[in-house]
């Protein structure tokens, strides 16, 4: 368990060590291109006060940061219309959680903080017993089909299954997905939408890419609810998909090298009773004595002969 421990560790560390160095000069670079374009701009509008251009920069960034945009017409697309109200409760309770669109009011936090308390336990549940019963579906039928009556052994199917399984799930909830948000999403690349759908269905919900946000886009409501059936669904099948690898790993042993063996335990056990062993019942008495000997199930009968 220690090693195991200190892989982890080392593994965060190195995790920490790559981004870094990947994005600490990106981030540099972004910092001096900002500073000279906002010198270039008070060079080429004297008129404007320094301090006023800092308080309304800061002003735009603190309404970004709660959904709200200034660029074009910001009253044009409401971030709490019903399907965008629909979008953000189910990353709620999914704890998916983008992070772009949050509450404003106090009685609005204190409402997500219930709702989120009932919900997510909630969510939990009604995921974990959809994938019980699609388990018997997409994978005890299945397998059991092939070793009952194909005959293949159960390792085997097991193995294939679950790479037929992962195949499935990487096409139709990551790389078609994929190409569909980079279609409609005019400022995402393929790799951006991958990245989002990755991002999401493994409920990380960073929220720098979210579906639905562009300037009066096209059926935005309905689009917007397509984008929840796909996150509920999708987190059915990332379920679906982590419970068949377990059984999987059940099957091979894969679990030993992770959890701790019970052997410790009954070895405790042991020494409870060496330690302190039961006190020695008393020999029976010869009325109970004569009572074993005359009961017909403690003797030989005739049909237990073999003939």
């Amino acid at each position: 368990m220690t090693i195991l421990v200190v892989i982890y560790v080392v593994y965060l560390l190195l995790g920490a060590l790559v981004v870094s160095n990947i994005e600490g000069p990106y981030e540099t670079q972004k910092r001096q291109e900002l500073r000279e374009f906002k010198a270039d701009f008070l060079r080429q509008s004297s008129c404007v006060n320094e301090s006023k251009l800092e308080a309304f920069l800061e002003k735009v960034l603190n309404a970004n940061k709660y959904g709200v945009s200034v660029l074009r017409n910001a009253t044009t697309d409401s971030n709490w219309d019903f399907a965008s109200a629909f979008f953000f409760s189910s990353t709620l309770v999914t704890t998916v959680g983008y992070g772009y669109t949050t509450p404003l009011s106090d009685s609005g936090k204190g409402f997500c903080i219930f709702f989120a308390l009932v919900g997510v336990p909630f969510t939990m549940l009604v995921l974990t017993a959809s994938v019980q019963r699609l388990m018997a579906v997409f994978t005890y039928a299945p397998i059991n089909y092939f070793q009952l009556r194909r005959g293949y052994s159960r390792h085997s199917v097991t193995k294939v299954h679950f790479v037929i399984m992962l195949l499935l799930m990487l096409v139709f909830f990551f790389l078609v997905p994929s190409a569909i948000f980079s279609t409609i999403e005019e400022s995402w690349t393929y790799l951006d939408a991958f990245y989002f759908c990755f991002i999401s269905l493994c409920t990380i919900g960073l929220g720098d890419y979210v579906p639905g946000e562009q300037y009066e886009q096209k059926l935005r409501s309905l689009y917007k609810i397509c984008v929840t059936l796909y996150l509920l669904i999708g987190l059915m099948a990332m379920l679906l998909i982590l419970q068949t690898f377990h059984k999987a790993a059940d099957l091979h042993g894969l679990t030993d090298l992770v959890f701790l063996p019970s052997k410790p335990e009954l070895e405790a056990d042991d020494q409870e009773q060496i330690l302190n062993p039961p006190p020695r019942t008393s020999e029976p008495s010869e009325a109970e004595s004569n009572k074993q000997q005359l009961n017909p199930a403690t003797h030989t009968s005739y049909s237990s002969i073999n003939r």
